[in-house]
């Protein structure tokens, strides 16, 4: 036998090829007890190929994301029964996935779809899930086994006699107690468990609308009287309860549940959105403006012809979109990055240079400071007719763009092409849920990135409850923001969509702490109107 010389390259482990049934099948795929990331990955690949989905769409339409565009959706609260609907699809040979909750073999309601494939002879496959048993426990900061070595699991809907689980010293978690806590709490103090057991019921479990009371048998009546918990809820018993303290890491994350609204489209939004989520918020995306082509396209189409024969040294972008319109203009004209070669390229902060090395294009210039128009006119170098062969400057921009920068340039000797590479106008009004929830505090924090964001949400929607925190890029911003009535709480200490969320975390962090410190529930600014609905502690 030969042993591997030192200089060997270590075997890797391919990822397994993605199997393919024969025919049509059903894919029964557990969804996880409710976070839409706890999907494995073979239940995505699934989904994936999947010609059919069977869901719950209101618990599970997320998932759908992982689907292709023209899946057939088939809604288990619609007329046609989930079995006959996914053996029928089935039956015709298309691949049908069923999402079922948490796991399909862990206390799931599916043994007649299962058994209806069998009937039919269609072959199917089981996907486990992430079960709610020991997702739930852990984002409530609960260590399932931690008091004892026992970890006993049952469903309270099928127990009959509780002091066979009274008895249990290990942790016991229950499923589909509900409304019914109390009364199991009683049934095992009455089999001898006792009444000062630590209990815990956590509901929506995973989710950003998750909330748990921590109590024991004894109390646990008085204290879930005044609670809203979200069903489905899950029941712990036992002392690994009492490390919650030291162990929640999801609800205490700094902007749990917050509900914020971010005035820009899902297409802008997308990298402040994921960060709002990681901070445990629920961000919404209500557009405020719409981005158009300009009304004559000449300029433009000048302006990229002047770029390829080297009318310009540079070409300073002021925003993503406008980057987005030269890249358009470009696949129209059949170029690409490549016809930047020989060009310096100025990028007027951190989001506009991703948009650009997006492209295939890095950026020469972005200022290491103010990320603004006048960030960039600060480190802009003069024109020097021996370094630079031609003063030309081509600035493709908004049509309602201010001078600030051309002037600037200017007195820097260089001479600028100003080109409308795009419109900006007003959004419709969003729906009228959303303009209800900015007028009546429904939404915790508002985002306004830029002094036009202000003046359109209020606009196309009125002006945000004076519960809800305000939070502005910068001092512009915030100016703009104080011209229509707006207490503005919050301001990012560089203008960068990022460092805005950063701040609102940071925000959120230290009202939470200042609740704790007072003895109190830590409660959203929407919780804090006239009327809303509270949770007990």
């Amino acid at each position: 036998m030969s042993s591997a010389s030192p200089t060997s390259p270590t075997p890797t482990t391919s990822p397994p090829p993605f199997v393919e049934h024969p025919g049509g099948f059903v894919a029964f795929v557990g969804a996880g007890p409710g976070d839409e990331n706890l999907l494995t990955l073979r239940g995505a690949a699934l989904l994936g190929k999947a010609d059919a989905v069977v869901l719950d769409r209101a618990a599970f339409g997320a998932l759908l994301r992982h689907a292709r565009s023209d899946v057939e959706v088939i809604d288990v609260t619609d007329d046609d029964p989930a079995p006959l609907g996914a053996v029928k699809a089935a039956k015709g040979g298309r691949r049908v996935v069923r999402l079922c909750p948490g796991d399909p073999m862990f206390f799931s309601s599916i043994g007649e779809e299962v058994a209806a494939c069998a009937k039919a002879e269609v072959d199917f496959e089981i996907v486990p899930g992430v079960p709610p048993a020991t997702a739930v426990l852990t984002y409530a900061g609960i260590p399932a086994a931690a008091s004892g070595p026992e970890f006993r699991v049952v469903d309270a809907g099928l127990v009959d006699d509780w002091s066979v689980h009274a008895a249990a010293t290990g942790t016991l978690v229950i499923y589909n107690a509900g409304g019914d806590a109390v009364s199991v709490g009683k049934a095992l103090v009455a089999a001898g468990r006792p009444d000062t057991t630590p209990v815990a019921v956590t509901g929506a479990g995973t989710t950003t609308e998750q909330f748990t009371v921590v109590s024991t048998l004894g109390r646990l009546g008085p204290d879930l009287k005044h609670a809203v918990i979200d069903e489905p809820s899950l029941m712990v018993v036992g002392e690994a309860v009492t490390l919650r303290d030291s162990l929640s890491w999801f609800e205490t994350k700094p902007l749990f549940g917050w509900r914020v609204l971010v005035p820009r489209t899902k297409e802008q939004s997308a990298r402040l959105v994921e960060q709002l989520r990681s901070y445990g918020a629920v961000p919404e995306e209500v557009p405020t403006i719409s981005v158009e082509p300009p009304r004559t396209p000449q300029q433009m189409d000048r302006a990229i012809k002047g770029l390829v024969t080297g009318r310009y040294e540079w070409v300073a972008f002021t925003s993503g979109n406008a980057v987005k319109a030269v890249r358009e203009k470009f696949e129209e004209y059949g170029l690409d990055a490549r016809a930047f070669a020989g060009l310096k390229v100025a990028a007027v902060g951190e989001a506009t240079a991703r948009a650009l090395v997006e492209f295939g294009v890095r950026p020469d210039l972005v200022p290491t400071g103010q990320q603004s128009s006048e960030g960039l006119l600060a480190e802009w170098p003069p024109y020097d007719s021996m370094l630079d062969p031609i003063n030309r400057v081509l600035l493709p921009r908004a049509d309602i763009a201010t001078e600030n920068l051309v002037a600037g340039l200017t007195e820097l000797g260089w001479e600028c092409d100003d080109v409308t590479a795009y419109r900006t106008v007003r959004a419709a009004p969003p729906p009228a849920p959303i303009r209800e929830a900015i007028k009546g505090g429904g939404f915790d924090a508002v985002l306004f990135t830029s002094s036009s964001t202000v003046r359109n949400l209020v606009g196309i929607a009125g002006k945000p409850h004076n519960v809800t925190v305000i939070a502005a890029i910068g001092p512009q911003t915030v100016r703009t923001a104080e011209e229509f009535g707006l207490r503005v709480d919050v301001m990012a200490d560089r203008p960068s969509a990022s460092a805005l969320a950063a701040a609102l975390a940071e925000y959120g962090a230290k009202q939470r702490q200042a609740a704790v410190a007072a003895g109190e529930t830590p409660r959203r600014p929407s919780q804090t109107r006239r009327g809303a609905r509270r949770r007990a502690k």
